[in-house]
């Protein structure tokens, strides 16, 4: 995967190269945060990625937390990909006018809700990090992704491949993640946010998954 930043105006240009064939060139962003781009290894924007900024070194983040939905509609979960922050619950409603039974293997959260229709079952809390993949015991098809990340500062790209974080000046770890992205680990690199600067754009190159191990999800 290869992560290429502008060249900021005032500032010298150099590039890094580090795990996975990553690329670096150093970009400095506005106080609202950056844009990051994400495609695969052939440029195809990436729907769905996610794109997060940690900050480098202590520092106490706040916890706007956001309840999240993931609806069951046509036998499928929707959204196919949710991010949320740490400590945060999701609602699993299920609008198909067959029940489901959705559960998680995933070390982040291990849950399990049985056979149930409508909004009668409990929110789920997300107080791991990491990646948790859901399923449904009945309908073997049915899949959905949850990110969840140590930070309030995070989004997910559209059909475009972008996504913004807003986030405030400072020195932060850019953390990109796609669910079908070959090796499973984010992509990361140092990134510094600063205030009055034009915003800054990261273009992030993931490489994926043979389709056969993509398939076998």
């Amino acid at each position: 995967m290869t992560i290429l930043f502008p060249r900021p105006a005032a500032a010298a240009f150099f590039s890094l190269s580090l795990g996975f064939g990553l690329s670096v060139a150093p970009a400095v962003a506005s106080a609202s945060g950056v844009a990051v781009h994400v495609a695969d290894s052939t440029g195809a924007p990436l729907a769905d990625a996610v794109a997060w900024l940690e900050p480098d070194g202590a520092a106490s983040l706040p916890k706007p937390l956001k309840p999240a939905e993931i609806e069951q509609k046509a036998l499928k979960f929707m959204p196919l990909v949710t991010v949320v922050q740490t400590g945060s619950r999701i609602e699993f409603p299920n609008n198909d006018k067959v029940r489901h039974h959705i559960y998680s293997f995933s070390p982040a959260h291990k849950f399990d809700q049985k056979l149930y229709s409508g909004t009668s079952a409990t929110p789920q809390m997300f107080d791991k990090a990491g990646v948790v993949v859901l399923g449904c015991n009945i309908h073997d098809k049915m899949v959905a992704y949850v990110r969840v990340v140590d930070t309030p500062y995070f989004a997910k790209a559209g059909a475009n491949g972008v996504g913004r974080v807003e986030a405030p000046p400072g020195k932060y770890v850019l953390k990109v993640w796609h669910f079908n992205m070959a090796g499973g680990q984010p992509a990361e690199q140092a990134l510094l946010v600063k205030a009055g600067d034009e915003a800054g754009m990261a273009s992030v190159r993931l490489a994926m998954k043979p389709p056969a191990a993509a398939d076998a999800l």
